[in-house]
């Protein structure tokens, strides 16, 4: 059953309801699935640059390093052996991708799970529009004395002044309703969203 949720003005007043259009209960919340998708998006983002070389890619020629007898040392036949000092590395790490395929109805479930989560917990903060100048201190004197922070404050648009204001906040961040991370939303307790956002991100779950 859809959940109705309270929209507040520019000074935290409440000013109207809207509905989600989905189900926001309790039962929704799985945690399982929100798991798998926060551990994708951190892998996407690991780089994967890290490269050894292998035997045939060290530098140095194949002259056999020291004689074969009389040493006390092992024999060798190479300089580039992973046996010697500066040698090539044996199944090193190589370049590669960690990106983790998840497909849109995990993603969509997972979104459902942490907006029914945040307004269950009485932390999803819907907003007809962000009380904001484009200054840090205005926007952190409007979060701080209603004691939203944490949190994650989400704009409809990428280049709204909130954004701006949000930057140098150690306690917040801010995004455009199109990048919506779920993952960004279970690393901030309190969801400070406008309401045309909310609707943007409600879309993406139809």
């Amino acid at each position: 059953m859809a959940q109705e949720i309270n929209i507040l003005n520019s000074k935290f007043e409440t000013a109207g309801t809207m509905s989600a259009g989905l189900d926001l209960s309790p039962e929704v919340i799985n945690e399982a699935v929100v798991h798998q998708v926060v551990k994708a998006t951190l892998a996407s983002r690991r780089q994967g640059t890290a490269c050894t070389k292998t035997k045939a890619e060290v530098s140095g020629g194949k002259k056999k390093p020291f004689k074969q007898k009389g040493t006390g040392n092992a024999r060798q036949g190479s300089k580039t052996s992973p046996l010697m000092p500066g040698g090539g590395v044996v199944f090193g790490p190589r370049p590669r991708s960690y990106e983790e395929k998840v497909n849109k109805k995990v993603m969509a479930k997972a979104l459902q799970s942490v907006l029914a989560d945040k307004f269950q917990s009485g932390k999803l903060i819907v907003l007809e529009s962000l009380p904001t100048d484009g200054k840090t201190k205005t926007m952190f004197q409007a979060l701080n004395s209603r004691g939203l922070l944490p949190a994650l404050v989400v704009t409809e648009k990428k280049d709204a002044l909130a954004l701006r204001a949000v930057a140098n906040l150690a306690q917040a961040k801010g995004m455009a309703a199109a990048g919506f991370s779920v993952y960004e939303a279970v690393r901030y307790e309190n969801l400070v969203i406008e309401q045309k956002a909310l609707e943007a991100v409600l879309k993406r779950l139809v």
